[in-house]
């Protein structure tokens, strides 16, 4: 019985540690951003918080959030920051890329982060309807649609999502010294530069709405690649290929 009452008191006391490690006040206040708040912001101001919540992510500076009181606060309304386009890839959790939380940022995600009708859609919603201030198109290392486009896989409807990176691919080749295959890194990246690259084109080009919001200063289209070892995001002003 001493043994047993012993091994109780003992988890008892390390579940109280576990709790003792999370102190009130080492969450943050559970603020969802306002319409007014969201309608001062200027698309500099968003793209230095996404490089920031990226920073703690990348260097494990967890954020802890009471997510029931955000819930609750967003159920009334959203006023997103920013809208992110990115990848299907399950390795790469947008929210938490940049240490973001419910009511911060709208994620739209497509295999390979190419822009078709629905998505632009979506992004002319984002922006011209909830007042996002920058539109994030993400791509990401060791794409499995950019290697599988690469390798010209003809497969139903993916077929049609993986002809959307072929400009990417067209564009990478030149100039390009090694092996064009999807077994080279190298172009592999290469590819997925120039596919964020024509993805954002695509915008400007097929989206009146979002172009002219650019063009008045209201919202910025950006570029930006996540490494999958790092955990880091590299805006495509600063990235060096």
């Amino acid at each position: 019985m001493k043994k047993y009452l012993s091994i109780f008191l003992l988890a008892l006391l390390v579940s109280s540690c576990k709790v003792a490690l999370v102190d009130k006040k080492d969450i943050i206040p559970n603020h969802v951003l306002s319409k007014e708040e969201q309608e001062r912001l200027t698309p500099d101001e968003v793209i230095l918080d996404l490089k920031q919540g990226n920073e703690a992510f990348a260097s494990e500076k967890l954020t802890i959030r009471n997510t029931t009181q955000r819930m609750r606060e967003a159920a009334l309304g959203q006023y997103p920051e920013a809208v992110v386009l990115s990848c299907i890839d399950s390795r790469v959790p947008v929210e938490d890329v940049f240490n973001k939380a419910i009511g911060d940022i709208f994620v739209a995600r497509v295999a390979g982060n190419i822009v078709d009708e629905d998505i632009l859609g979506s992004l002319e919603y984002s922006c011209k309807v909830s007042g996002s201030k920058v539109v994030v198109v993400l791509g990401h290392e060791y794409c499995g649609a950019i290697k599988s486009s690469i390798d010209g896989v003809k497969l139903g409807h993916i077929t049609a999502v993986l002809e959307k990176i072929d400009p990417a691919i067209d564009e990478a080749k030149k100039d390009f010294d090694g092996p064009t295959t999807s077994k080279n890194p190298e172009f592999v990246d290469q590819v997925c530069y120039f596919n964020v690259l024509n993805s954002m084109k695509v915008i400007r080009e097929n989206s009146p709405i979002l172009k002219e919001m650019e063009d008045l200063g209201q919202i910025k289209i950006v570029g930006a690649i996540y490494d999958l070892e790092t955990g880091k995001v590299t805006f495509l002003d600063e990235q060096k290929i």
